[in-house]
């Protein structure tokens, strides 16, 4: 097996395990206490924060552990909101931001805040000056991640830092993708990550609150950490947390260069091994270990299936993977296709030859699904009220309304329209994307008595 999802965990690094096992003999004991298994114990707690704020780039005592980069990201935000809740009740947001950042904006929004999403291009960067331009006077936080989970696309973190810092607006940044390759542009006033994106323990995460930054802790008080992570910590995760992360940093030079080769190869051979193909995200500003492409006529559950049979584990954001039908809000975000979604995040010391052997194999696997899937024979079609054809794709899952669009596209003549009725969630966005791929008109979508009327227009 070829384990290609980095993004959502590395694996463990050689020095986590090590750290690890040290540590479960060393550092068993409570870091409050002042006989010496506790002083022992402390010793090594400070030894890892030393350690972590010295990757940040943060003082020792600006940063502290918490149970996960998710809490990091709730806590860090309810922080500086509750800090700062004499300024307003307004937080500003990417609109490709993590789950976790979601979710506390929701929150927010439910408690009478306001938040603002800021629009990303088709790459998935925010364009520059779009934060300035977002702030209000009664803006309390604005969060940018540093590199994206789904598509590796790099944002402007030091551009906006210093919008936000001219408005005197502190910006946390979600950094747990990019800071095992190495540290966030200065600017920013809160950081946080977690340790299993760079192949420390699950369970880590961190969260770095600049000194002068408002910051009043939303839970009970606790005499841990400083108040900002409750409870007893889990000191060997810690110790080896801080200990991968530092490895990982001084392989990061030359693995990136060698990773970056290799994702270049699938992003230059991924198109002309499989036909219908989107590879999405920024070509150049992106993490380099990451690339995600997007496959025409493909059920992306099936897709991942058939490639871990192959020997791959990919992930994907794709809306055919998930439970609820909905499609990424990464992917919806861009406005790029979400249908046959895969994401590969190669992990340190990837075999050139896994890559290699993963692009002799992808090509039969897409293949294969899209003959499995298959189209309807003669999908339903009959004449529009307004000339054109009318394609009823009513109670088909994704991809098949798309796969009706193609089949039937040949029989209107340039200029004329197709009328897609879908109620499947994910062809909002495929569709509009599937015209952008195709060169034809996307002219709207508009509710019908059962679900949606797609109208697209025939250019080529």
């Amino acid at each position: 097996m070829a384990y290609f999802d980095a993004a959502s965990a590395a694996p463990p690094h050689p020095v986590a395990r090590q750290a690890l096992l040290a540590a479960l003999d060393e550092g068993w004991a409570d870091p409050a206490r002042l006989y010496r298994e506790g002083r022992r114990a402390r010793l090594l707690l400070d030894a890892a924060r030393e350690t972590a704020a010295e990757a940040v780039g943060c003082r020792p005592d600006e940063l502290v552990f918490t149970p996960s980069g998710t809490r990091a990201l709730h806590d860090g935000i309810a922080g500086a909101l509750a800090g700062r809740r004499r300024v307003g009740r307004h937080l500003l947001v990417s609109a490709v931001e993590h789950s976790a950042v979601l979710q506390s904006a929701a929150a927010l929004r439910a408690a009478g805040g306001s938040v603002t999403e800021i629009p990303v291009d088709r790459t998935g960067r925010v364009a520059p000056g779009a934060y300035a331009e977002a702030l209000r006077a009664d803006t309390a936080l604005a969060v940018l991640q540093s590199a994206n989970h789904e598509v590796g696309t790099e944002q402007p973190v030091a551009e906006a830092a210093e919008e936000c810092r001219a408005a005197g607006v502190p910006l946390l940044v979600d950094a747990a993708q990019s800071l095992g390759w190495g540290p966030v542009p200065a600017g920013w006033s809160l950081l946080a990550a977690s340790a299993h994106k760079w192949g420390g323990p699950a369970g880590v995460g961190l969260l770095a609150v600049r000194k002068g930054v408002r910051f009043a802790h939303a839970g009970p008080a606790d005499e841990r950490e400083g108040g900002r992570a409750p409870g007893f910590p889990d000191l060997p995760a810690i110790v080896a947390a801080a200990a991968s992360l530092r490895a990982v940093r001084q392989e990061a030079a030359a693995e990136a260069e060698r990773l970056r080769g290799l994702v270049e190869r699938i992003r230059r051979r991924v198109p002309a091994l499989v036909p219908d193909v989107e590879v999405v995200g920024d070509p150049v500003r992106r993490l380099p270990h990451l690339v995600t492409f997007s496959c025409l006529y493909v059920d992306g559950e099936a897709l991942l299936h058939g490639l871990d049979r192959a020997g791959f584990s990919v992930s994907s954001g794709s809306s055919c993977t998930s439970g609820t039908l909905t499609p990424s809000h990464v992917l919806r975000a861009m406005g790029v296709l979400s249908e046959g979604n895969v994401r590969v995040s190669l992990p340190v010391g990837t075999d050139a030859a896994d890559v290699d052997r993963f692009l002799d194999v992808l090509p039969g696997v897409v293949a294969s699904v899209r003959e499995q899937l298959g189209a309807p024979a003669a999908p339903a079609t009959a004449p529009a009220a307004a000339g054109g054809l009318v394609v009823d794709a009513l109670g088909k899952r994704c991809p098949v309304p798309v796969i009706e669009l193609a089949k039937v596209i040949g029989d209107v003549p340039v200029g004329g329209v197709v009328t897609v009725l879908s109620d499947d969630e994910a062809a909002c966005l495929d569709i509009p994307a599937w015209c952008h791929m195709r060169g034809h008109d996307y002219e709207g979508g508009s509710p019908a008595e059962r679900g949606t009327a797609y109208r697209v227009r025939r250019v080529v």
